[in-house]
């Protein structure tokens, strides 16, 4: 199809696995599902809604469900089945009353922040002409579509299509689809926004409450053809995921400062792009779990797994963190790129008092490969003034001149597996030629650039400092000697084996969540402990997980994955030559 409907450089996941390079990091993981229980095409489906006499396709917003019918329709029109198709949108209030209703939360003029909503989708809608999409017995079947269709009272098969994060973030782009409720599409970042602090938390509470009682699965993200399963087997598949390991699917993005090293060392990526700055290997609100079978793939949000398995997963950490999962993976590309924005991030009480975020944006960067030259930015030289630095910080930002950030920040070299720390308020950058694993808290928007180095963003336009809130955040105790007595991991020993051995790389006290390095030449058995652990090879070609349940994954280097703290226990297999080197975080 002509790509009018997104707009991206990234390729579409295609609706057959396609072959992996061997021994190379797969940018399709996948989960197998028994014979039979994925189905391709519409022509099945039409063939499951003629069982019914109502069916009712809820979904996410972004989904084409217009698609849906143009696809639907003529399978009906060929068996002679009368269809009285019903769009729950034309039940949503006007987008004037929804404005007004979605206001608060949007930040005012703040182009990137607002507040996450304490809404709910229902009150998007009006109740009475909710209540009047009825199936009408003049039709042979009625079908009730859209997102939220599921809050109308009619009774039928219950069918829901999903939708990948990015694929949503590439039709805003696009402007091939609208906010939930919004007249017309707008600018991309703008929408963005609206989606993140509205549209997905009422989406994503609609979803939580429909997924126990969905009787098929759909994934939405090709227009023209779809894959899909029973709801029953897409439960039990998670229900088996949450027991043994899993790993959700990456995505890439260029940036402004993005390096060249996902390009030279990932199969299977656009190379026709100028750069991928991140790669999101574990964010649950925009990751998704991949199944498939005999070749079919269908993409299921992270998320669905929290909102059925949560206590499975996260062990200990369920009581604290309920359905968020809270540590996230990702790459910041920096080879032959650009520094980061010079920023920080929110501390606990300003993240929950400003964006009602239960939790804050907590990092750390693990070098996973770095060039001779490679620096990172971290923490305030000793004699740091803090008026004196916001005013130099103003003048450049108001001035267009270039601020010599070395004077207020420390400028440290890194190298191949250091740890940085960076508790929140800290400011920091990552340098040229890095290749960074940031392990952090979930939270991940919340950036407050003080100096981007006076360059634009890719679209031409300015790219938004944050000076006040950075300010309103900054510890200006991170400075002189206690960037290297603290902000630095330094690996303690904790045990060894004849052939392997457990470091410590100790965080930060401010950080909920801790990291160790597993040394290993063959193999070696961990105990959850009742945690859940996110790993990444970090040194090696390639290693199997053996879970105590019986099942078997392999990874490569720089995957991401999840060990569930239901496992129990899980063996790691070398699978290479030499030594390797595992990271491992979870909650202290």
């Amino acid at each position: 199809m002509p790509n009018y409907w997104r707009k991206t450089a990234q390729y579409l996941m295609p609706a057959r696995k396609p072959v992996a390079v061997p021994g190379q990091y797969e940018v399709y993981p996948t989960h197998t599902l028994s014979e039979g229980l994925i189905q391709a095409g519409f022509d099945g489906l039409a063939e499951e809604f003629l069982k019914h006499q109502a069916v009712i396709i809820d979904g996410y917003q972004g989904v084409f469900f217009d698609d849906w019918r143009k696809n639907l329709q003529p399978l009906f029109d060929q068996k002679g089945v009368t269809v009285n198709w019903l769009d729950v949108s034309t039940a949503l209030k006007p987008p004037a009353e929804i404005n007004r209703l979605i206001e608060p939360f949007l930040g005012g003029s703040d182009p990137l922040f607002g507040r996450r909503a304490t809404l709910s989708l229902r009150d998007f809608f009006n109740p009475q002409y909710l209540q009047s999409l009825r199936p009408d017995p003049l039709f042979d079947l009625t079908i009730i579509y859209g997102p939220g269709a599921a809050l109308s009272l009619a009774e039928g098969l219950l069918v829901y299509v999903d939708l990948p994060k990015n694929e949503l973030q590439f039709r805003a782009r696009a402007q091939s689809i609208n906010n939930l409720g919004a007249a017309a599409a707008f600018d991309a970042k703008a929408m963005y926004k609206r989606f993140y602090f509205v549209d997905w938390v009422v989406l994503n509470q609609h979803k939580q409450e429909l997924l126990s009682k969905l009787d098929i699965v759909a994934d939405g993200q090709r227009p023209a053809e779809v894959n899909w399963s029973k709801g029953e087997d897409i439960r039990r598949a998670l229900r088996r995921i949450s027991q043994n390991v899993f790993r959700a699917r990456p995505w890439f993005e260029p940036g402004v400062w993005g390096g060249q090293w996902c390009l030279g060392h990932i199969a299977g990526l656009n190379p026709e792009v100028p750069n991928y700055a991140w790669s999101f290997e574990l964010i649950t609100p925009e990751n998704g779990l991949v199944f498939e079978q005999s070749g079919n793939l269908l993409e299921l949000s992270f998320d669905c797994l929290m909102y059925q398995e949560a206590e499975a997963v996260l062990g200990d950490a369920f009581e604290r963190f309920g359905v968020a999962f809270p540590i996230r993976f990702d790459f910041l590309d920096t080879f032959d790129g650009g520094n980061l924005s010079v920023q920080c991030h929110p501390l606990p009480e300003y993240a929950k008092t400003h964006f009602n975020e239960d939790f804050t944006q907590e990092e750390t960067y693990y070098i996973l490969d770095a060039g001779e030259d490679a620096v990172v930015y971290l923490g305030f030289q000793e004699d740091i003034h803090p008026t004196a630095f916001q005013q130099a910080l103003r003048d450049s930002y108001e001035h267009g001149k270039a601020l010599e950030i070395e004077q207020y920040v420390q400028k440290l070299p890194a190298h191949q597996h250091d740890l940085f720390l960076i508790p929140p308020g800290t400011i920091h950058a990552s340098g040229q030629n890095n290749l960074v694993l940031e392990i952090s808290a979930t939270p991940y928007i919340f950036t407050f650039k003080l100096y981007d180095w006076l360059r634009p963003d890719l679209d031409g336009k300015p790219r938004p400092l944050n000076i006040e809130r950075g300010m309103d955040n900054l510890c200006f105790e991170a400075r002189g000697k206690y960037v290297a007595e603290k902000l630095q991991a330094r690996p303690v020993l904790i045990e060894q084996g004849p052939d392997w051995a457990l470091y410590h790389l100790p965080t930060h006290e401010k950080h909920f969540y801790d990291i160790h390095r597993i040394h290993l030449k063959s193999q070696v058995e961990i105990l959850t402990e009742h945690k859940f652990h996110v790993l990444s090879l970090v040194q090696g070609r390639a290693i199997s997980i053996e879970t105590s349940q019986g099942e078997r994954m392999r990874f490569h280097y720089a995957e991401t994955f999840v060990v569930p703290a239901a496992a129990g226990a899980y063996r790691i297999i070398n699978e290479g030559e030499g030594e390797i080197m595992v990271i491992k975080a979870f909650v202290k």
